[in-house]
């Protein structure tokens, strides 16, 4: 047999519904969303993420909007259990913010989980076993007898631990792991068992988590089997049906949402997608899918430059540029075909009537996105050369997301003329638009201090003929003087992209610093050249800044 043989596996097996409802029904409201990216994403990556990339990562996800969040594993390790008495014992849980840890079904791995948790307000104890049959057969070599008795035992021990804490509002988990390669009867089967130890009720009702452990099905077979465990389990009024679907096949979202359809309450998922193999459900994605279907996606998904920079960070993770609709390059047309397109578009699209434009399913400004990189050109439709004599004449290796800026500069500079453009003039424009010296905001001088790798900055600017000083501290020189910066300025910034480069050799070198920055929603470039490296990338920030006041073309002028 060859290596690359189809005939080794076999298919899935499908559902035998006659009546399916699912194909008939249309999702009309968000789910109960629950994040893992705290415990399922964090235990995925090379480096699970440190104290502090923990913090900020809890920040961010309260601060979107999400209301279930499984925060750890805290038997399964200190730092998780140490994270867990830290958001208790600092108050750091909102009061409609409801944190969930998952423990498997074994006894001193609970009473483990309900210590960390001692003082909650609210909290989610999400206990699992595996049910597959091939996890039966060979991981534990056990029967469908010995599978139940494990999940029986494993709600009993969680009822009655969480009897010791009755100060606590607990709200009981069960996943039947691998749910989706586990026979249906038998999932259901175990399910009911859980649900007689724990008797939910519809006042009090418990969560029926039923995971594609792994993805091995079309999401249609996935939605049969939600489909008939809703409608074969005891009590349906009392659980909240909940799904955690993996991306194995590259279909995790579309098997979220027919999971909805098929009946699901809640859905489990991260940040962007992170999580073990391909990643889990990507939240951000399945959101935006019902917002550009005119439907509250329950989250504020309106800055994806800090959910993309603060997941980065926390997780050291790239985003493909061609992510659904946070991507780089998603809302930007190339073709002349769609660029034309999207111009005869937006010249009629009016401000009081629904979206209609050709290749945008929603309009960019909406998530921050501006419609300057909307449309783009490329070395085929003969502007690459921008870069390219920047390059050969002045050391200058432009970002591409600068390329795109100039090249758009050059072009309007080239049509008022008529003619050719030459490299000084090239130079020129760039210095104009993203380097010039006199602004109303400049870099007067700096105080750098290092404590392993901790920096605070203290700085002097000119602001519009006013020297003031601006202190702050981040990861890094650039991350503090941001700080410092949205500290003074009282706006919201974040870091988009930054690039450095030498430019010669010796004494006589040159930094060159671009920096991409989003501020109050608004992206704006800057560079700088200078001798010292760091000066280089706060002019640069300061540039950036600068450029923020001036307002974006506008759809008319786009379209003119």
């Amino acid at each position: 047999m060859k290596a690359f043989d189809h005939r080794k596996y076999r298919p899935a097996p499908t559902v035998a519904m006659r009546n399916r409802q699912w194909p008939n029904r249309t999702i009309t409201k968000a789910p109960r969303w629950a994040s893992v990216d705290l415990r399922d994403g964090n235990q995925a990556l090379l480096e699970p993420m440190n104290v502090a990339q923990k913090k900020r990562m809890w920040a961010l996800l309260v601060k979107l909007g999400l209301k279930e969040i499984e925060v750890g594993f805290p038997s399964a390790s200190q730092p998780d259990f140490d994270f867990v008495r830290w958001l208790i014992e600092a108050n750091q849980i909102p009061h409609d913010v409801t944190i969930q840890v998952l423990v498997q079904a074994r006894e001193d791995l609970i009473g483990r989980t309900f210590e960390a948790l001692s003082g909650a307000t609210r909290a989610i104890v999400h206990v699992y076993n595996s049910t597959s049959t091939v996890q039966r057969e060979r991981v534990f070599g056990m029967d469908r007898a010995g599978i139940l008795a494990i999940a029986r035992r494993g709600a009993e021990l969680v009822r009655d631990e969480a009897a010791k804490y009755p100060n606590t509002e607990w709200t009981f988990q069960y996943s039947p792991e691998s749910f989706s390669n586990t026979e249906l009867d038998f999932a259901v089967e175990v399910c009911d068992a859980v649900m007689d130890v724990w008797q939910p009720s519809a006042e009090k009702p418990c969560i029926i988590n039923l995971p594609s452990t792994v993805e091995s099905t079309t999401p249609n077979v996935f939605a049969d089997q939600i489909e008939y465990f809703a409608t074969h389990i005891a009590r349906r009024d009392a659980l909240i049906l909940s799904v955690h679907t993996h991306n194995d096949r590259g279909c995790a979202v579309a098997s979220a949402e027919l999971a909805v359809l098929a009946g699901a309450d809640r859905v489990e998922g991260t940040l962007l997608g992170n999580g073990e193999r391909t990643g889990n459900m990507d939240i951000t994605t399945f959101a935006m899918n019902l917002y550009s279907q005119g439907i509250d996606p329950e989250l504020d998904l309106s800055n994806p430059d800090e959910i993309i920079q603060v997941a980065g960070e926390c997780t050291n993770l790239p985003l493909h540029p061609r992510h659904p609709w946070f991507g780089e390059l998603v809302y930007t047309a190339f073709s002349g075909s769609h660029q034309d397109a999207i111009r005869k578009c937006l010249q009629k699209q009016q401000s009081d009537e629904p979206w209609q434009v050709a290749y945008l399913p929603i309009d960019p400004r909406d998530i921050g996105r501006d419609y300057q990189a909307v449309i783009r050109v490329n070395s085929q439709s003969g502007k690459g050369g921008v870069a390219f004599v920047l390059e050969r004449d002045y050391g200058l290796t432009l970002p591409r997301w600068m390329q795109v800026e100039l090249a758009q500069v050059v072009q309007k500079a080239s049509e008022e003329k008529s003619g050719e453009i030459d490299g000084g003039q090239i130079h020129a424009l760039f210095m104009q638009h993203f380097v010039a010296a006199d602004r109303d905001v400049a870099l007067k001088g700096y105080k750098l201090t290092r404590d392993g790798g901790h920096d605070a900055i203290a700085a002097e600017i000119h602001d519009h003929g006013q020297l003031v000083q601006i202190k702050g501290d981040g990861e890094g020189a650039l991350s503090a003087f941001v700080a410092a910066l949205s500290r003074h300025t009282g706006h919201r910034i974040n870091i988009v992209d930054y690039t450095e480069h030498a430019i010669g050799a010796g004494t006589n070198a040159e930094a060159a610093a671009y920096v991409q920055l989003n501020v109050n929603g608004q992206r704006s470039s800057g560079a700088a050249l200078d001798h010292d490296t760091v000066s280089a990338s706060l002019k640069a920030v300061l540039a950036a800044y600068d450029n923020a006041s001036v307002r974006l073309k506008t759809v008319d002028e786009l379209a003119a």
